[in-house]
């Protein structure tokens, strides 16, 4: 029964607990449900033939919250394999992580044939997605600026070295096709 999601619920109590007991280090994967909810509610995902893309994917909680919205919103199985889900993640557990929520619920999605770093590996070159939501490692100051001056991302100027917020949003805005939404948090 896809509205009691058990499973899944009991995952996500444990990835928030976990997240909780590790500090800063676990909240790298972890973003508490409520506050994706809130995220998903701003960017309405439609139901249909959709690209959802998070650059900073983490466990997937991302795509969890938007393909419960949907069932909420009366999708059905046929709408749900139309839900076309792409992310990125740079730490190779925390990918293992990612599979198994998506995998608990039904909920395909291609990460990568590997882990990787959304600013030097890019999984999805070509993707211009409906929507985009993430919570990215925010404030970075080492991010690897000194590599990427010339990056076709940066159409609004180069983000700055000590910083990688603007490098973020610049990423999510090239990732958008010409109708996209998304949501960031920083």
């Amino acid at each position: 029964d896809i509205s009691i999601d058990l499973l899944g619920e009991i995952y996500e109590y444990f990835l928030g607990n976990f997240a909780l007991q590790e500090g800063k280090d676990g909240g790298a994967f972890y973003t508490p449900a409520t506050v994706v909810r809130y995220m998903v509610e701003i960017i309405k995902p439609e139901i249909g033939n959709k690209l959802f893309l998070d650059p900073a994917c983490g466990s997937g909680g991302m795509f969890v919250q938007a393909a419960r919205y949907m069932h909420r919103h009366n999708a059905t199985a046929e709408d749900m394999m139309k839900f076309m889900c792409y992310g990125v993640e740079k730490e190779p557990d925390t990918v293992k992580l990612a599979k198994m929520n998506l995998a608990i619920r039904g909920i395909d999605a291609d990460l990568g044939q590997y882990n990787a770093d959304t600013f030097f590996n890019d999984c999805h070159p070509t993707m211009r997605a409906d929507f985009i939501m993430a919570n990215p490692p925010f404030n970075l100051s080492n991010w690897g600026q000194d590599k990427l001056l010339d990056d076709v991302r940066w159409k609004y100027g180069v983000p700055p070295e000590g910083n990688a917020n603007y490098a973020w949003i610049l990423n999510m805005i090239s990732k958008l096709n010409q109708n996209g939404v998304g949501a960031l948090l920083l």
